[in-house]
């Protein structure tokens, strides 16, 4: 399986990965009394650390005219799961600040694929696009998100 898969894409794939099992396994730890906050942070880690981790690594992967060097991908990797624990924690925690560095951390992540993936060819559009569509969909709700957090610890 792995051999078809661009290895760039790996450290996406796992982490998006692990992200949507923990997902599942807070679900179902607060089944049983759920708060917003449990069903915000599975909301989070499904649909952010997961679903658009997975879409960013692969699409890059497929899109990308050039060889990513495995510093890059390093950086990548850890600025956008950088950005997903402290979404999380400040949130959790009620700690605006820690929410925003979250959401800055998440557009240099965003502007760090985008420039990975200039140039890239017309062979693949339903990928370029759906690479595309996750980017501009995680800018939008970026800052819709921080106005909800704000205004729940305010």
């Amino acid at each position: 399986m792995l051999g078809v898969v661009n290895k760039s894409a790996i450290p996406f794939l796992v982490i998006g990965g692990i992200s949507l099992v923990l997902g599942g396994v807070l679900s179902a730890a607060s089944a049983g009394s759920p708060s917003y906050n449990s069903s915000w942070a599975v909301a989070y880690l499904v649909l952010v650390a997961g679903v658009a981790q997975l879409v960013l690594g692969l699409g890059q992967a497929g899109l990308a005219s050039r060889e990513l060097s495995p510093t890059f991908l390093s950086g990548e990797a850890v600025v956008l799961n950088l950005s997903t624990i402290a979404v999380l924690l400040g949130t959790l925690l009620a700690t605006p600040a820690l929410t925003y560095l979250g959401a800055a951390l998440l557009v240099i992540a965003l502007a760090m694929f985008i420039w990975a993936v200039r140039g890239a060819g017309r062979h693949l559009p339903l990928l370029l696009w759906a690479f595309r569509i996750m980017v501009v969909v995680l800018l939008v709700s970026a800052p819709i998100g921080l106005v909800i957090a704000h205004a729940r610890t305010a």
